[in-house]
């Protein structure tokens, strides 16, 4: 009985857990997708596959293929998370990965549960003590020692760090986080799942309209013909704006939402071990080192109560 009640006390952190690993399979996918679609048809691809999803989730759990039963509330406040979070941050981001590279801006994301942490306090008033503080140090300072391991420059990637991708990263960390924050004011007892699935009707939204204005739609049309790509932008869109953000909104309806975001930024350190199998990477001490310091933290984070 006491093992049940234990598990129900950390509901929220185990959720964050699930979402990084789901956040670490879409990443692989997504990085498979992006190569035979382009970054900014990804983005699209990805929330249209992921409202399918959705809307089926919907109407064979709750019986509403669409979230009818939201209120005004959460249309306007999860409508803006994600606005904010999808489209922006997204957007943000996939531009930074080409300017500055993965490393570089993986870097800059581990200032996520940073800001989640400063806007959640100044938005909820949700202050964490200090062994939550350590907790949050040791994870991200580990993802952040395995990121900036410096490696044999990539014929692929950039060479330099350009401020206009440096503000891009920055972007999209604030605007992931922001997000976070906007979506646990606007569920307010919602379904989680259903939360998601306003998010991503706003997001796709932001994304359509982007399609619009800069006429990109031929290169959607060339993208869909490439049957490995979408299947594998449909793997992401399961574990990723589904299955995973969905399991992000539980994760900040049960716990810190600076708590959350910094268990679900280890993402670096559990995507290695697949780089080993999948890319023969090699794993330095230092990627060790730092991979066990993110778990020291986590560690902290789920016994800090």
């Amino acid at each position: 009985m006491s093992v049940a009640v234990d598990f129900a006390n950390y509901r929220g952190e185990l959720a964050a857990l699930a979402t990084a690993f789901c956040w670490t399979a879409s990443a692989l996918a997504f990085t498979a997708a992006a190569k035979r679609l382009g970054s900014l048809v990804l983005n699209l691809v990805r929330l249209a596959i992921a409202l399918g999803f959705m809307t089926l989730y919907g109407w064979l759990v709750r019986g509403l293929p669409l979230p009818t039963d939201a209120t005004a509330h959460n249309w306007l406040w999860l409508g803006l998370s994600g606005l904010v979070g999808f489209t922006f941050g997204d957007l943000c981001l996939f531009r930074a990965f080409v300017l500055i590279g993965p490393r570089v801006t993986m870097l800059l994301m581990a200032l996520v549960p940073m800001i989640a942490a400063i806007v959640s306090w100044a938005a909820l008033g949700e202050a964490l003590p200090w062994t939550a503080g350590v907790g949050m140090a040791l994870t991200i300072g580990g993802v952040a020692w395995v990121v900036l391991e410096q490696r044999p420059p990539h014929p692929e990637l950039p060479h330099t760090v350009s401020a206009t991708g440096i503000l891009l990263a920055l972007g999209a960390a604030a605007g992931q986080a922001v997000g976070l924050v906007l979506s646990k004011v606007g569920m307010a007892g919602y379904d989680p799942f259903a939360s998601t699935h306003i998010r991503t009707i706003t997001g796709l939204g932001g994304f359509a309209a982007i399609f619009l204005v800069t006429g990109a739609w031929p290169r959607l049309a060339a993208g869909l013909k490439s049957g490995a790509g979408m299947g594998y932008a449909s793997i992401g869109a399961l574990f990723g704006p589904f299955i995973g953000v969905s399991l992000s909104l539980v994760a900040i309806t049960y716990t810190w939402v600076g708590v959350a975001a910094t268990i679900m930024s280890i993402v670096p350190v559990l995507i290695i071990p697949f780089m080993m199998v999948i890319y023969r990477e090699r794993v330095s001490t230092r990627a060790v080192l730092g991979a066990l310091a993110a778990v020291a933290g986590v560690a902290v984070l789920f016994l800090w109560r």
